[in-house]
C-alpha cells in the first residue's frame, strides 16, 4: 500500500502555518531554504511542504529503513530536492554537515510511533495485536523487547516501567515477568499482555488497558527515546540561524516535559539576578510560538484518533550566540 493512503499526517497545516515564515525569509545568497525533517516516517509533512514551496529542499532522517523506502517513493517527484538519511534523529548534526551545510532553515520533529511501525503487526508494537516482540523502529540493530523481558533483572524491569511508563504496578509487574519468564521465554505480545492481565488486580484493569504503559516503557527503552531526545533537539536548536524556526510533537508526558524544559531553557534569559540592566549576550536565543503545548482540534481527533495525545511546540531563534 502506498505510503499516503496509509497516513494521515497531525496538524499537518499547523505545521505548514508555523515553518512558513523560515522558509520564506527573503534570501540574498542565492541559496534555496532547507528544512530538515528529523522523523520522516511515511513522508507526510514532508511531502505537503515541498508542494507548498516550490524552492524548497530536504533532509529527511528515519532509522526504519521501511520508512525510508516508503517516503523515498512518497517524494521522488521532487527530484535532487531531496536527501534521505538513514540515522536516528540524534544525527542530525551529521547528517547536515554530510549535506555541506553549516545551518538550516527549519527543522520538523514528529516523535513516538509512527503509523507504518503501529500498523504492521509483526513489528510488536501494539498491545492488542499478537505478534513478536520486536519494537525496535531500526530493524537492522539493537535489541528486541524480547531481549530486554530475557534479560533485564527485576529491578531493572522496575525502573523502566517505572520511569518510562509512570507505572503504578511496576513492581509487580517485574516480579510476574520474572517469574513467567523462569517458565518459558516471553517473545510474544499476546503473552506479555496476558502476564499482564494476570498480574494486574480487578479495579486497576477498569481504569485502562494493563498493558499500555508497559509497552511504552518497552518501547522507548529498546530505542533509547529519551537519550535521543535530549542530544536531537537541542542540535536541532544550535543549527537554526535568527529567522529559523524549529516544531516538535510528542505524543506523551516525559517526551513532552523533556521538550518543555529544553525550550524554557533556550528562550530564557541568562542574566544574572539582580543585574539592572540586561546585556545583549544574556538576552534569550529563542522565542516560544505557541503558549504551553497546543493540542489538535475537535474536528482532527474525530478524524484521526493518533491526533488525540499530540502536544507541539514551536521557538525561532532571535539571536546568535558568539562563537
Amino acid at each position: 500500500m502506498e505510503a499516503a493512503s496509509r497516513h494521515t499526517p497531525v496538524l499537518l497545516e499547523r505545521c505548514v502555518d508555523l515553518l512558513a515564515p523560515a522558509i520564506e525569509r527573503p534570501r540574498t545568497d542565492g541559496t534555496r531554504p532547507v528544512l530538515v525533517d528529523a522523523t520522516l516516517g511515511m513522508g507526510g509533512h514532508a511531502e505537503a511542504l515541498l508542494a507548498r514551496f516550490d524552492g524548497l529542499e530536504l533532509i529527511g532522517l528515519d532509522r526504519d529503513t521501511d520508512a525510508l523506502r516508503l517516503a523515498g517513493e512518497r517524494l521522488a517527484r521532487f527530484g535532487d530536492r531531496v536527501r534521505l538519511v538513514h540515522t536516528v534523529y540524534d544525527g542530525i548534526a551529521e547528517a547536515v554537515a554530510s549535506a555541506g551545510l553549516t545551518h538550516v532553515d527549519a527543522v520538523l520533529f514528529d516523535l513516538g510511533v509512527s503509523s507504518l511501525q503501529l500498523d504492521v503487526a509483526e513489528r510488536g508494537f501494539a498491545y492488542a495485536k499478537d505478534a513478536p516482540l520486536d519494537m525496535r523502529m531500526d530493524q537492522t540493530q539493537g535489541m528486541t523487547a524480547a531481549d530486554v523481558l530475557a534479560t533485564y533483572p527485576e529491578s531493572a524491569l522496575r525502573r523502566i516501567f517505572e520511569r518510562y511508563g509512570e507505572e503504578k504496578l511496576a513492581g509487580r509487574y517485574a516480579r510476574f515477568i520474572v517469574d513467567a519468564r523462569a517458565q518459558a521465554p516471553i517473545v510474544r505480545s499476546g503473552r506479555l499482555v496476558e502476564i499482564l492481565t494476570a498480574a494486574t488486580p480487578a479495579a486497576a484493569q477498569r481504569a485502562g488497558h494493563p498493558a499500555k504503559r508497559v509497552f511504552q516503557a518497552l518501547r522507548i527503552e529498546v530505542n533509547a527515546e529519551l537519550a535521543a531526545i535530549e542530544t536531537a533537539i537541542p542540535a536541532a536548536l544550535r543549527l537554526l540561524p535568527v529567522g529559523g524556526r524549529i516544531v516538535v510533537m510528542s505524543y506523551q508526558s516525559l517526551e513532552d516535559r523533556l521538550i518543555k524544559r529544553i525550550f524554557a531553557d533556550a528562550a530564557a534569559s541568562t542574566a544574572p539576578a539582580g543585574l539592572p540592566v540586561e546585556l545583549e549576550q544574556h538576552a534569550p536565543r529563542f522565542r516560544l510560538l505557541v503558549k504551553g503545548a497546543e493540542l489538535a482540534s475537535g474536528d482532527e481527533r474525530a478524524r484521526n484518533s493518533r491526533a488525540i495525545p499530540v502536544r507541539l511546540r514551536a521557538a525561532e531563534r532571535i539571536r546568535e550566540v558568539a562563537a
